[in-house]
């Protein structure tokens, strides 16, 4: 399970968690020295002020980082997580390992982690669905996994790692935001730290302060909120006796009183029960240790031997902002949209948000586009946003009937499932995150072709971290580009037809399959031994060339002469470098 829009109540602790702390230093608005040498422009502004240091505005800092943009962060604490809340979110996606080897911290959460493809539900003692996904198309193609399962705060510990190794962003902690103001370009924020208070100036402003946003009021903006009726009791144990290394879920689990059970196996061979508790139990009361104990020599035996490192009750809300921008301040992870933790959508999606922001900040702040760019943000992150709550309150509503209506079909569901395997693919305890695909943006494949006729196929969709020959793998490849549009020509006559047509020298990097091919075009090729060629795991089509964005999404594939008109979508003319 995991979910960063949940809201865990202060624990019991067992052998705990032992959570890093950052000491508080003295900015240079305060009479401090520069931190990682980010200094403000003549105008007294930041380019990127962060605002909080959770998952969603780490990886923003870190996606900064990567891409040499000044930024700093505020943070009210002085650590990663929340203190006594959990482990918190665990189960991190394909997309969101995906973008974590791009800011090279893959390889700790691999090392660290616990990989999984195998899923299964049961009701009562009867398995009524299961999959592997190491064996569907939608997973099967990328280097990494479908699944990595390993406690949130290791994945903020790295970032912050990696930001502080990379060097370009200033984290601030013990740093708290009490005022904004909006300014022609950009805030201004007021921030209240041991040492006194001081403003400060951003030209961007990123406010992931989670989902009790305090610069969300202190703008008036509204969010409308579902709050979840369930409520769930955490238990993070270590056994001596490990089970199996699956995601099991119990619809009607008889060992907790007919109600849902998540098991999953973490880092630190520390295994993750989510126990959905009586919509009317006291928290305190469920989360006792004693309590805890009950339920878990009913799971599994009155011999079982274990360690409670940790456990505590949390429920969850669904909210959606109506805009994800506004002005010059934008709004990633938990503020800008709530969910309940079914699937595994929450800080992926987070993580998701920064990764299709923070390089359109990157070519307005180059100039490479103009800054109607950055609408694309709310458009595109909104629409996988509502997708995901729409899905996960489908789930939530599975697992908690609120009429006796839905409490007839999730039964009528749940005994076809037991008696045919038709009927197994409508059981829903969580439909597993994925890379969202964009169909509103005016960047998207409709979209453009209603608007411009580009017949842009596939614009929109997510493409995975497929193995390449050569470089290794479409992230390098992308990572390697400069932050500039890959375009992949089928085959040498298309290059050749590339060239001939006219365009503006333009931010982009030149590929092409096959040999003999023009002078400015590197070869790619799939993989020795791939299961298969690139215009299956890419969609690259005979005579028509393929544009990826950096955010690993296709911007479409054209025939050569809409080429320079579907650029002319992303980028200024002339904002080159080159011939390009």
């Amino acid at each position: 399970m995991e979910g960063s829009a949940t809201t865990a109540a202060p624990g019991h602790t067992g052998t705990g968690y032992q959570l890093p702390r950052y000491p508080f230093r003295r900015p240079p608005e305060l009479g401090g020295e520069p931190g990682a040498g980010v200094v403000s422009d003549r105008d007294g502004r930041y380019p990127v002020i962060i605002v909080g240091g959770g998952l969603a505005g780490l990886a923003a800092a870190c996606d900064c980082a990567t891409r040499g943009i000044p930024a700093i962060v505020l943070d009210d604490d002085d650590t990663i997580g929340v203190r006594g809340a959990s482990s918190r979110g665990i189960c991190y996606a394909q997309r969101t390992l995906e973008i974590l080897e791009r800011f090279g911290v893959y390889e700790r959460v691999r090392d660290k982690g616990v990989q999984w493809f195998v899923g299964r539900t049961l009701a009562g003692d009867d398995e009524v669905y299961s999959f592997d996904l190491a064996t569907q198309p939608t997973h099967s193609r990328s280097r990494q996994p479908a699944f990595i399962n390993i406690q949130q705060f290791y994945i903020e510990w790295y970032l912050v790692d990696r930001i502080m190794e990379l060097g370009t962003v200033d984290l601030r902690w013990l740093s708290k935001v009490v005022g904004i103001s909006r300014l022609p370009e950009g805030a201004e924020l007021t921030v209240e730290t041991p040492e006194g208070r001081y403003q400060v100036r951003g030209r961007y402003v990123l406010d992931a302060t989670g989902v009790r946003s305090p610069l969300r009021d202190m703008l008036g903006l509204q969010t409308r909120a579902e709050v979840g009726v369930d409520r769930w009791c955490i238990s993070d144990v270590r056994f001596r006796h490990q089970p199996k290394t699956e995601r099991w879920t119990w619809i009607e689990a008889p060992f907790n009183e007919g109600r849902a059970v998540w098991q999953h196996l973490m880092a630190d061979d520390v295994w993750r029960l989510d126990y959905q508790m009586d919509a009317d139990c006291d928290p305190e009361a469920v989360s006792r240790p004693e309590v805890v104990a009950d339920r878990l020599h009913a799971q599994f035996g009155e011999e079982v031997e274990y360690e409670l490192v940790w456990v505590g009750p949390y429920g969850y809300r669904s909210h959606v902002m109506e805009r994800f921008r506004e002005g010059d301040v934008f709004f990633v992870g938990d503020c800008a949209h709530g969910m309940s933790p079914f699937g595994a959508r929450g800080g992926n999606s987070g993580i998701q948000d920064a990764d299709n922001l923070v390089w359109k900040l990157d070519w307005v702040m180059r100039g490479w586009a103009g800054p109607e760019l950055l609408d694309t943000y709310d458009s595109e992150r909104r629409e996988g946003a509502e997708h995901n709550v729409c899905v996960t309150n489908r789930t939530a509503r599975f697992l908690s009937p609120r009429t006796p209506a839905e409490r007839m079909m999730r039964n009528a569901v749940v005994d076809l499932a037991r008696r045919h395997p038709f009927g197994r693919s409508l059981v829903n305890t969580g439909r597993m995150s994925m890379a969202s695909t964009y169909t509103r943006s005016e960047l998207a494949e409709g979209p453009l072709r209603e608007s411009s006729g580009i017949d842009a196929r596939g614009a929109g969709l997510p493409l995975q971290n497929v193995a390449l020959d050569g470089p290794g793998d479409l992230v390098t490849l992308v990572r390697g580009s400069g932050g500039r549009l890959v375009v992949v020509a089928a085959d040498a006559a298309t290059a050749a037809s590339v060239d001939r047509v006219r365009m503006e020298r333009l931010p982009i990097a030149r590929f092409a399959a096959g040999a003999g091919l023009p002078r400015g075009w590197t070869p790619i090729a799939a993989a020795p031994g791939a299961r298969c060629g690139l215009d299956e795991s890419l969609g690259l089509q005979p005579g028509r060339v393929l544009v990826v964005r950096p955010d690993l999404h296709s911007a479409g594939c054209v025939v050569p002469a809409e080429l320079p008109a579907l650029l002319g979508c992303y980028c200024r003319a002339g904002a080159g470098e080159g011939k390009e």
